[in-house]
Protein backbone atom coordinates (compact mmCIF):
# COMPACT_ATOMS: atom_id res chain seq x y z
CA UNK A 1 0.00 0.00 0.00
CA UNK A 2 1.44 3.34 -1.04
CA UNK A 3 0.41 6.50 0.62
CA UNK A 4 -0.31 9.55 -1.43
CA UNK A 5 0.36 12.94 0.06
CA UNK A 6 -2.62 15.28 0.11
CA UNK A 7 -2.43 18.16 -2.35
CA UNK A 8 -0.58 21.20 -1.07
CA UNK A 9 -2.86 24.05 -0.05
CA UNK A 10 -2.92 26.97 -2.43
CA UNK A 11 -0.56 29.68 -1.36
CA UNK A 12 -2.33 32.65 0.07
CA UNK A 13 -1.86 35.67 -2.14
CA UNK A 14 0.75 37.92 -0.63
CA UNK A 15 0.87 41.65 -0.75
CA UNK A 16 1.23 43.15 -4.21
CA UNK A 17 4.80 43.75 -5.32
CA UNK A 18 6.10 47.16 -4.31
CA UNK A 19 5.68 49.89 -6.87
CA UNK A 20 8.80 50.52 -8.84
CA UNK A 21 10.73 53.40 -7.35
CA UNK A 22 10.39 56.73 -9.02
CA UNK A 23 13.03 57.24 -11.66
CA UNK A 24 16.16 59.11 -10.74
CA UNK A 25 16.02 62.83 -11.46
CA UNK A 26 18.56 62.43 -14.23
CA UNK A 27 16.53 59.74 -15.99
CA UNK A 28 16.11 60.75 -19.58
CA UNK A 29 19.06 63.12 -19.37
CA UNK A 30 22.28 62.27 -21.10
CA UNK A 31 25.11 64.75 -21.42
CA UNK A 32 27.93 64.89 -23.90
CA UNK A 33 30.60 67.35 -24.94
CA UNK A 34 30.71 68.92 -28.39
CA UNK A 35 33.72 70.62 -29.91
CA UNK A 36 33.37 73.74 -32.02
CA UNK A 37 36.71 74.90 -33.28
CA UNK A 38 38.90 75.56 -30.25
CA UNK A 39 35.91 75.54 -27.89
CA UNK A 40 34.10 72.70 -26.15
CA UNK A 41 30.62 72.81 -24.66
CA UNK A 42 28.38 70.43 -22.79
CA UNK A 43 24.97 69.46 -24.16
CA UNK A 44 22.09 67.47 -22.70
CA UNK A 45 19.30 65.52 -24.36
CA UNK A 46 16.80 67.81 -22.56
CA UNK A 47 18.00 70.73 -24.70
CA UNK A 48 20.30 72.34 -22.13
CA UNK A 49 23.61 73.63 -23.42
CA UNK A 50 26.49 74.91 -21.33
CA UNK A 51 28.78 77.80 -22.14
CA UNK A 52 31.63 77.34 -24.60
CA UNK A 53 34.87 76.53 -22.81
CA UNK A 54 38.44 76.22 -23.97
CA UNK A 55 39.05 73.45 -21.43
CA UNK A 56 37.27 70.14 -22.11
CA UNK A 57 37.47 69.29 -18.43
CA UNK A 58 35.49 72.43 -17.55
CA UNK A 59 32.80 71.50 -20.09
CA UNK A 60 32.55 68.04 -18.47
CA UNK A 61 32.24 69.74 -15.08
CA UNK A 62 29.40 71.88 -16.47
CA UNK A 63 27.64 68.71 -17.62
CA UNK A 64 28.08 67.04 -14.22
CA UNK A 65 26.73 70.15 -12.48
CA UNK A 66 23.68 70.12 -14.77
CA UNK A 67 22.90 66.52 -13.88
CA UNK A 68 23.43 67.23 -10.16
CA UNK A 69 20.78 69.99 -10.24
CA UNK A 70 18.07 67.61 -11.39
Amino acid sequence: MTSVAPPAPAAAPGPPPPASPSPAPSAGHSTTTVERGSFCLARCTCGWSGPARRARDRARTDAAAHLALL
